[in-house]
């Protein structure tokens, strides 16, 4: 099976999982579940959930408790998206090629879709269908939560809005999409090891990967605010251009981003070597994230 042909397959998964765990509901919270659904169902990559699961099967590890895991993962990230598209955040209209929840909602309603959501994560993680072993449960809520929280994505994400406050040169620039972006895709493939049980070395292997392949999927993410097509992609472009805000093209120069973006993909595919064929999949992952276009 090649790699765009598994991504879709799992994104399909993560759906119908999804609209299972968030069910319309009758009553007052009516519009809430609405919300939520509005976020979570919409045609995303779900990138995410993929490395959960695709990572998951070089371990042979549960099909439930890693399908379980990823739509929890996906959970926070939709939530993380909804409150960046807020006018406090990013302000922005179009997420997923629909209008952003603010937007088809109203901004409380998308406040409380991106709590209920992120709630949702977790009551997902601490369920017994997650895996029988509540110590594995536990170390699955404890490591989301670092990944999600003041010292991972959120942290991130603090970092971005003191725009006018700190220096916007590589390092720190770095640091932030390290951890605004890339500690969810470090807790895709650590989760998927520790549903797997995975020894020592396969934990160092695919903890280096997903360092250098949460920075490359950002910077790629950066060349297509620059470069892309709004159609395509999905979402609002040139918003760093428009706000002011500096990242990795504005740092480093088209160019140089794409050299940058060359030279982690090359690093996240020699970390990958540890599991020889059995990683196929994830190395076509890594040269989609080189070409992608939305």
């Amino acid at each position: 099976m090649d790699f765009e042909k598994r991504l879709t397959e799992i994104a399909d998964k993560v759906t119908v999982a999804l609209d299972q765990l968030i069910p319309p509901a009758q009553g007052p919270e009516a519009n809430l579940m609405r919300a939520m659904r509005h976020a979570a169902l919409a045609n995303g990559k779900r990138m995410r959930p993929f490395y959960v699961i695709q990572t998951g099967a070089l371990f042979e590890a549960d099909d439930t408790a890693l399908l379980r895991v990823a739509a929890a993962l996906e959970c926070v990230h939709t939530y993380s998206l909804v409150h960046d598209d807020l006018p406090c955040m990013d302000d922005d209209d179009i997420r997923r090629g629909q209008p952003t929840v603010h937007k088809a909602f109203d901004e409380a309603t998308a406040v409380l879709a991106g709590d209920a959501l992120l709630t949702l994560a977790f009551k997902i993680l601490a369920g017994e269908d997650t895996h029988k072993d509540p110590a594995v449960r536990t170390r699955l809520i404890e490591r989301m939560a670092d990944a999600a929280g003041a010292k991972g994505m959120v942290g991130g994400q603090m970092i971005d809005m003191l725009e006018d406050e700190a220096p916007r040169d590589l390092n720190t620039i770095t640091r932030m999409q390290r951890l605004k972006t890339g500690a969810l895709i470090s807790y895709s493939v650590e989760s998927a090891a520790i549903v797997g049980n995975a020894s020592d070395g396969a934990r160092h292997a695919l903890a280096g990967f997903a360092q250098d392949l949460g920075l490359a999927y950002q910077i790629a993410d950066d060349l297509l605010d620059v470069t892309g097509d709004q159609e395509v992609v999905g979402k609002t472009l040139r918003r760093d251009e428009a706000a002011g805000k500096a990242n990795f093209v504005t740092v480093l120069g088209v160019d140089g981003a794409r050299e940058r973006v060359q030279l982690l993909a090359a690093q996240a595919k020699q970390h990958l070597a540890f599991f020889r064929d059995r990683a196929n999949i994830l190395l076509q992952s890594v040269d989609y994230v080189l070409d992608r276009t939305r």
